[in-house]
């Protein structure tokens, strides 16, 4: 079964600002980008409560609107209490934001947004401050489809005086998870999902019980993994619509690909095809399924095209996966995979998230054994990968124990099998 998506969870998060009272938010994953923001959101004054899979969050009267540097650099995703705190209390002072070093994701579009509904801006010293009295309803046209800047939008204008229209907004599921979320709060929104989105500002929000959307791009990692090794694996409890150009690349590759409502099985029983994949905003292909796809695509028998059009640093991986012995070069935002490799195991280290699920998947199918470091990046994204992938039938040890949510992430994670060359994963069936 999948975690709740990271990529809604914190943005839900953030929401539970908007209102003083109580909201419960079910199957948050257990991820250290969700301890920083359950930190963040105590900075600012919340109240945070786990109970198993759930948070509830309780922003009160005690609420400020300054996030600290030490948490807002460790984390992009931190900038997405911009819009909630402005709209709650007419002012927020938020640090730049830091995170996977894949590139700059510009701000620009979140603060001229935000002006266009009336707010002034000031960047000194690393800081953005924000204020407005009152925001105002416009027509705020995006130039790129950010989803951040989508939803500091979305969140903002439900507290601004009139109709709102986001164009050129966001489509991605996530979105319109949050569009759920708001709307059990109270706001009136039209449009989540389409690339034009109608909110009419100024109602009241009051507390919500929601469940977290299925993280989309779990389910593609331990999808590629499955093909990757061969085995055959079972995602539950997404929308196969959210992957849908996804796994229309697996079937191109030769992958038997199977979905029903709510769950996704691939399987594969001969040779992997090369295939070309160049990554957009939704509904096009993911950029955070990019990495992982490469170190498949090391095993297809032919030549393979990856383009990125997101992150301008998305091939740092690339390196250590070479060091596995796959053959990736890169020219600009374009990278050449040569295929079929046969990888062997070697020690690597993960530069970002989506890297170490890459380098991850090749540990899989290497000879020998895979030493992935600096794991706390995987721990970002992926609740218990290790454990999930054991209960596929993956020989995968984490190296060093700590805490796999918030302080002091174990130092690496090591995927081998004594019995086969490399780690087979689904073996005999399974899902997860």
């Amino acid at each position: 079964m999948l975690s709740g998506a990271k990529n809604s969870a914190l943005k839900l998060l953030a929401a539970s600002l908007l209102t003083d009272e109580p909201c419960t938010i079910r199957r948050v994953p257990r991820i250290t980008d969700v301890a920083t923001m359950v930190a963040m959101l105590r900075a600012l004054g919340a109240d945070v409560e786990h109970a198993g899979d759930a948070l509830r969050v309780h922003a009160g009267a005690a609420l400020n609107g300054c996030a600290p540097y030490e948490l807002v650099r460790t984390m992009r995703a931190s900038i997405i209490v911009m819009g909630p705190l402005v709209a709650r209390l007419g002012e927020a002072t938020i640090a730049m934001p830091g995170g996977c070093n894949i590139g700059p994701r510009r701000i620009d579009f979140h603060i001229r947004g935000l002006e266009k509904l009336g707010a002034t801006v000031e960047i000194n010293h690393g800081f953005i401050k924000i204020h407005s009295s009152q925001l105002k309803a416009a027509v705020v046209p995006l130039d790129y489809p950010s989803v951040g800047a989508t939803e500091n939008l979305l969140m903002a204008a439900t507290a601004a005086d009139g109709e709102t229209v986001i164009e050129n907004a966001a489509r991605e599921p996530e979105i319109i998870d949050l569009c759920d979320f708001l709307r059990g709060m109270g706001a009136v929104i039209e449009g989540a999902g389409s690339s034009t989105i109608h909110i009419e500002g100024g109602h009241a929000l009051h507390g919500v019980d929601h469940e977290v959307v299925a993280d989309r791009i779990e389910a593609g990692t331990y999808l590629i993994m499955g093909v990757a090794t061969g085995g055959e694996v079972t995602t539950k409890g997404l929308d196969p619509m959210h992957l849908e150009l996804f796994l229309g690349k697996l079937r191109g590759m030769g992958v038997d690909v199977r979905v029903a409502d709510r769950s996704i099985t691939v399987r594969r029983d001969g040779p992997l095809a090369p295939i070309d994949i160049s990554t957009l905003p939704h509904p096009g292909f993911a950029t955070d399924l990019q990495a992982q796809m490469m170190a498949l695509l090391s095993l297809a028998e032919g030549t393979s095209i990856v383009t990125e059009n997101v992150f301008e640093n998305r091939f740092v991986v690339v390196d250590e996966l070479n060091r596995l012995g796959a053959g990736i070069s890169t020219s600009g935002h374009h990278a050449i995979v040569e295929g079929p490799r046969a990888l062997s195991g070697s020690v690597v280290e993960a530069p970002d998230l989506r890297g170490g699920a890459a380098l991850v998947t090749a540990g899989l199918v290497a000879e020998g054994v895979t030493d992935v470091g600096a794991v706390h990046h995987i721990d970002r994204g992926y609740e218990d990968l290790a454990g999930k992938l054991a209960a596929l039938g993956a020989d995968v040890t984490r190296v060093g124990e700590g805490p796999r949510t918030g302080e002091g992430p174990p130092s690496s994670l090591s995927s081998y099998d004594e019995a086969s060359p490399g780690v087979r994963a689904g073996a005999g069936g399974g899902g997860t």
